[in-house]
C-alpha cells in the first residue's frame, strides 16, 4: 500500500517532499513524531493519512483515534480536513465534525474513527477498543498530557499499528519534546521553514504554494521577536527552544495561560505602556483575571495617546488605568493630572521595589508577581496573541551584584537587537497594585490579585 500514491490518485492531490516523508514514516514505523513551523500543512498531511489508513484496510479489521488540545481544534482543523478529503475522495461512509462511520457487509454501519479532546477521554476510554490496525493521531500534541499518550499508547500494542504525533514545538518541557529525543523509540521529523518548498523553490502547484508559510512572515517575525526568541525558534524554525536558566516565566505557563478559559471578574483595569523611540503604545485591559491586548499604534503624541487611551477606559468601563510614568508616558500621566484624573495612576517602574531586599526595583518587583500569577494559574490569555506570548517568554531575569532580582533592562535589550517587550509591559501594569497612595489593601503585598 503507498499511501503517497494512493493520495495523488484517489484524492488528486500533491504531497511536498516532507509531507511524503511524514506519511511515508508512519506506514514503516511504528511510532512517528514531527516537530514542525507553523504553515507547514501538518493537519493536511494527518488528514490524508486517516483516509488512506481506513480506506486501505477492511471494515472492522481498522480504526482510528484523534485527538487536540481542545474542542475548535479536534473539529476546526484535523476534522475539517479529514472531511474535506472524504468529500473530494468520494470516501467509503459518512463523516461528521468528529466521527467516521463505514457501511458493513451485513448492511449495517460501524463507528471507524473519532475525534476527542483530552478530558472527554475517561481513564478506560481505550480498553474497548480492539482492531488489528489501530491509527492514533496527536494533532497539535504539545498540549496534550502524559496520561493520554501513555493510553494512546497502549492501543497500538500488536505489530500493524502506528501511532502519529505532530506540531508545533513550542514546549520544550512537555511529554512531546521527551518522545522527540533520540533514543526514546520514535523515529523523528523535523519541519523548519528553510525545509519549505517557498524557501528551496521545491516545485509544487501555486495553489499549494500560498497555503505554506513564506518569507514575509518569517522576516517579520524575525524582526519583531527577534531570531533566538523562543517562539522564533519553535514556529520558524521548527525546533524546541531551549529552557536556560533566567527565563521569567515558561513557555508551559504560557500556553496554559492561554488555553485557560476563566470568567471575567473585578477589577477592570488598563495598563498602559507608552513606546519611545519608534515604540508602540500599547493597551492591555484586565476583567479580573482575563487579561487582553486591545490597542497597539505608534501615536507619537502624548496627548493625543491620553485621549485615545480614556477613550479605552470609556469602552471597557474600566474603573482605573495605570500608566508607566518612567519616560515619555509622564507627558500622558501629566495631562491626566491637569484634569484632575484621579482614576489614571502613574507607576514608575524604574523606581525603588517595595521589597527592596529582593528585587532591584519596581520593575523586576511587578514582573515576578506576575510569575507567580501565571504559576498560580490564575490568568487567562488570548490563545491567538503570538506576540505577546513571544515577549513574555523572551522576559529574563538575573540576580545582581547586590543579590537582588533584576529584569534585563530595555536598553540592554536594544543593545543587543532585541525588540521592546512593550505588549508584556502593558500587561504587568495591568496587573499592578494602583499606586503607591491610596486604598491600604493595593500594598498588603506587591502580588495583590485584585
Amino acid at each position: 500500500m503507498d499511501p503517497v500514491g494512493w493520495v495523488g490518485q484517489r484524492l488528486g492531490e500533491h504531497l511536498w517532499s516532507k509531507q511524503r516523508e511524514i506519511i511515508t514514516s508512519v506506514r514503516d514505523h511504528r511510532r512517528t513524531a514531527v516537530h514542525s513551523a507553523h504553515e507547514t500543512g501538518k493537519s493536511f498531511v494527518a488528514a490524508r493519512l486517516v483516509a488512506w489508513w481506513l480506506e486501505n484496510h477492511p471494515v472492522g479489521e481498522a480504526f482510528v483515534v484523534t485527538t487536540a488540545p481542545s474542542a475548535p481544534q479536534v473539529r476546526a482543523i484535523l476534522w475539517r480536513e479529514i472531511n474535506r478529503a472524504h468529500a473530494k475522495g468520494q470516501l467509503s461512509g459518512r463523516t461528521n465534525q468528529t466521527e467516521w462511520w463505514r457501511p458493513t457487509p451485513t448492511g449495517g454501519e460501524e463507528l471507524v474513527a473519532y475525534g476527542r479532546k483530552p478530558d472527554e477521554f475517561s481513564p478506560g476510554a481505550f480498553q474497548g477498543i480492539h482492531a488489528r490496525y489501530v491509527l492514533v493521531v496527536f494533532d497539535e500534541c504539545g498540549g496534550i498530557p502524559k496520561s493520554l499518550w501513555d493510553a494512546g499508547d497502549s492501543l497500538i500494542a500488536n505489530e500493524r499499528s502506528r501511532f502519529l504525533a505532530i506540531g508545533n514545538p513550542d514546549d520544550p518541557q512537555s511529554e512531546f519534546a521527551e518522545v522527540c529525543k533520540p533514543g526514546s523509540g520514535w523515529h523523528t521529523v523535523g519541519i523548519g521553514y528553510a525545509d519549505t518548498p517557498n524557501f528551496t523553490d521545491e516545485a509544487i502547484p501555486d495553489a499549494l504554494r500560498d497555503l505554506l508559510i513564506g518569507p514575509t512572515w518569517v522576516e517579520e517575525k524575525r524582526r519583531k521577536w527577534g531570531a533566538t526568541n523562543p517562539m522564533f525558534v519553535a514556529k520558524c524554525e521548527g525546533e524546541f527552544p531551549d529552557v536556560a536558566s533566567g527565563g521569567l516565566i515558561s513557555p508551559r505557563l504560557i500556553k496554559d495561560a492561554q488555553a485557560r478559559r476563566l470568567s471575567l471578574g473585578e477589577p477592570v483595569e488598563l495598563g498602559v505602556d507608552v513606546g519611545a523611540g519608534g515604540d508602540r503604545n500599547v493597551v492591555c485591559a484586565r476583567w479580573g483575571p482575563v487579561a487582553r491586548i486591545i490597542r497597539t499604534d505608534q501615536q507619537p503624541d502624548t496627548m493625543k495617546t491620553l485621549g485615545n487611551v480614556l477613550a479605552d477606559q470609556k469602552q471597557t468601563g474600566a474603573a482605573r488605568v495605570k500608566i508607566d510614568k518612567n519616560g515619555v508616558g509622564k507627558g500622558a500621566y501629566d495631562r491626566a493630572r491637569e484634569q484632575d484624573r484621579r482614576d489614571i495612576i502613574g507607576i514608575n517602574v524604574g523606581e525603588g521595589a517595595r521589597d527592596n531586599e529582593q528585587f532591584e526595583n519596581l520593575r523586576a518587583e511587578l514582573a515576578w508577581g506576575l510569575r507567580e500569577r501565571f504559576q498560580d494559574g490564575d490568568i487567562d490569555l488570548d490563545p491567538h496573541d503570538e506576540d505577546l506570548a513571544a515577549e513574555l517568554v523572551g522576559l529574563k531575569f538575573e540576580r545582581s551584584s547586590r543579590g537582588r532580582t533584576k529584569l534585563e533592562s530595555k536598553a540592554d535589550l536594544r543593545r543587543h537587537g532585541k525588540p521592546s517587550p512593550d505588549h508584556a509591559d502593558a500587561l504587568m501594569l495591568a496587573f499592578a497594585p494602583a499606586g503607591r497612595q491610596g486604598a491600604a489593601r493595593d500594598f498588603t503585598s506587591v502580588f495583590t490579585r485584585g
